[in-house]
């Protein structure tokens, strides 16, 4: 699911593309990931992306929060959560440091 997401992702330009593993830490999802994008249109762009690419490969997206506003746009996927954020929101809520003793992975560019 999350090479899934991270395609969609890369495929829309998002930046910053980081999962955080939180099994046996919350009961929420196995997987945060976190993705910025430049602005409002592309969060809504990256979210857009992700949704139809889980659904065209079978997987169930329970809800998304946030589509309105697009500053902080979340995706439940059930075992994934997705956090699109722009830029000023990111650095706000700052996720990776709620995280910071939690296992973090990168995406790498193709």
């Amino acid at each position: 699911m999350i090479d899934v997401v991270r395609d969609a992702v890369l495929e829309k330009k998002g930046e910053d593309f980081v999962t955080i593993d939180v099994s046996g830490r919350t009961i929420l999802a196995d997987t945060f990931a976190l993705v910025t994008g430049r602005s409002k249109i592309q969060t809504r762009a990256i979210t857009d992306a992700i949704v139809e690419r889980c659904q065209a490969e079978g997987l169930g997206v329970a809800r998304t929060e946030g589509y309105s506003d697009a500053g902080w746009i979340l995706i439940d996927l059930g075992v994934v959560i997705v956090n699109v954020f722009t830029p000023d929101l990111r650095q706000f809520y700052n996720l990776e440091r709620l995280w910071s003793d939690v296992e973090k992975r990168q995406a790498q560019s193709s």
